[in-house]
């Protein structure tokens, strides 16, 4: 429990490294993350190029979405990891088959938290004499 009573395992997202991070910060005990309100988080997805068996058709630049993949035709390809979005169309284009999708392990210093969700209000202050 936090300092207050309030469990510290409900974050699905962060999972037990949050949680533990949690405990660590408020020196308060662990808490399984097995419980009823603890959700299974979707595990993100990343396109990887073997880059050693690419050759540089460019198939996969032009099915990606996102624009995660460069590369040149004829050279190898390269994912980049911050872009990709897991989204699979860059894999069966693929002639050499040499792209996979594979999960990311997900720590509280790689997670992105998405601030463009959190609304920001410009609150007017009086300026006193």
């Amino acid at each position: 429990m936090g300092l207050q009573g309030e469990k510290i395992n409900r974050c699905a997202p962060g999972g037990e490294a949050v949680m533990l991070k949690i405990a660590e910060l408020l020196n308060v005990e662990p808490q399984p993350c097995d419980g009823e309100e603890q959700q299974a988080a979707p595990v993100r997805m990343l396109a990887v190029i073997d880059e050693n068996n690419c050759i540089g058709c460019t198939k996969c630049i032009q099915a990606c979405p996102v624009d995660a993949i460069v590369g040149a035709t004829r050279a190898m390809h390269t994912v980049m990891s911050d872009l990709c979005t897991g989204c699979n169309l860059c894999v069966d284009p693929c002639p050499t088959h040499c792209i996979e999708l594979r999960p990311v392990n997900e720590t509280p210093d790689s997670w992105k938290w998405d601030l463009n969700t959190i609304p920001v209000r410009i609150i007017p202050v009086e300026q006193h004499a």
